[in-house]
């Protein structure tokens, strides 16, 4: 059975990625509009595009990180659930940098910086910090892609539309198996700039939407500014996460045969902290678009845990129990793909000592 999560799960977790880390959360209803029509002039039957899917995807990835604006984020869920965000986003050379403030549910500001993230939760006084290689961002390319992302993917123009004011080309990115989802991308016709997103299932339908409802491009952020908010955490605990990097074969974990398409691309261990013994692993994939993350830890009886299958929009997430001559272990698998490409991960990841 897969049980809905509430928005309040994950919603300001998507909504920290922002747009530059959309990989995102609007939910529409199962009757959503469909998608705009082509402009017969530039598109007319959807033809594909002369750029090849790698090349859009580069356009969109470069677009992300090298433009600064404002803007209103806006996510919702499928049961009409609807939360948003102001971010401020600054781009100066190898410097990305963000404030994402929540307009909705629990006061809460998040500021990153290149790979440290800091998180302020007002009604607790707490701060947390924490380093993130993977920044979840779209499209989450690994480097400079390869020709293998275009045997998981092919593109094809839509049309062309107009979002929060902006002019934009709609790209539609459809997976070649199971494995994965769909995607259906407004951008920037200037820049490349992603301000709309949609996943798609494998019956074509819209299961996540996130976008801009305002944006200002080229808005006058202030780094200094933004770093001196993100440091000042006086009158608040502070807690920060400790990852320390390691390997899935150090830890004694293999997977008996690969995901199509899935690449490992880091694996860190944390401490359970408390009385707890042990720690926790995580190890991620990614297709070079959509990514999963495997969290392994000894498993406690006493807590009782469900083996259960949740979903909010495109995000799923699994956990079982794995028995192991040497010890029982507990996995989360989470991701944003189909059930049936968890369940994948979950029956080849074994013991490999």
């Amino acid at each position: 059975m897969i049980v809905p999560m509430p928005i309040s799960v994950r919603g300001f977790v998507t909504l920290m990625a922002a747009l530059c880390m959309a990989q995102a959360a609007i939910g529409q209803s199962r009757t959503s509009s469909s998608p705009p029509k082509s402009n017969p002039s530039n598109a007319a039957g959807g033809e594909t595009p002369a750029l090849s899917v790698v090349e859009w995807l580069q356009r969109m990835h470069a677009a992300s990180r090298q433009r600064s604006y404002i803007g209103t984020f806006v996510v919702s869920a499928a049961t009409g659930t609807l939360s948003s965000a102001r971010i401020w986003h600054v781009s100066e050379g190898d410097l990305q940098m963000e404030r994402i403030e929540a307009l909705s549910g629990p006061p809460r500001s998040t500021f990153r910086r290149n790979d440290k993230v800091v998180t302020f939760l007002p009604e607790s006084k707490v701060v947390k910090s924490e380093k993130r290689e993977n920044l979840e961002l779209f499209p989450n390319l690994l480097g400079n892609p390869d020709s293998s992302i275009a045997t998981l993917y092919g593109v094809r123009m839509i049309g062309k539309d107009r979002v929060a004011g902006f002019d934009t080309d709609v790209v539609q990115v459809e997976p070649r198996d199971g494995f994965r989802f769909g995607y259906r991308v407004w951008s920037e016709r200037r820049s490349g700039l992603v301000v709309k997103l949609q996943t798609i299932d494998g019956e074509s339908k819209v299961i996540e939407q996130s976008a801009f409802s305002e944006l200002q491009l080229d808005a006058p952020v202030k780094t200094q500014a933004l770093t001196q908010m993100m440091g000042s955490t006086a009158g608040y605990r502070v807690e920060k996460s400790e990852l320390e990097r390691t390997t899935a074969e150090r830890e004694g974990w293999s997977l008996k045969a690969p995901v199509a398409g899935f690449k490992p691309i880091n694996c860190y261990r944390r401490s359970m902290g408390g009385d707890a013994q042990g720690h926790t692993m995580q190890w991620t994939f990614s297709d070079g678009l959509a990514s999963v993350s495997l969290f392994v830890e000894p498993y406690d009886a006493q807590r009782k845990p469900r083996e259960v299958l949740l979903a909010l929009g495109a995000t799923y997430t699994l956990t079982r129990r794995l028995v192991d001559k040497d010890g029982d272990w507990w996995l989360t698998a989470v991701g944003e793909v189909p059930p049936q490409t968890l369940d994948a991960f979950a029956q080849s990841l074994a013991r490999a000592r």
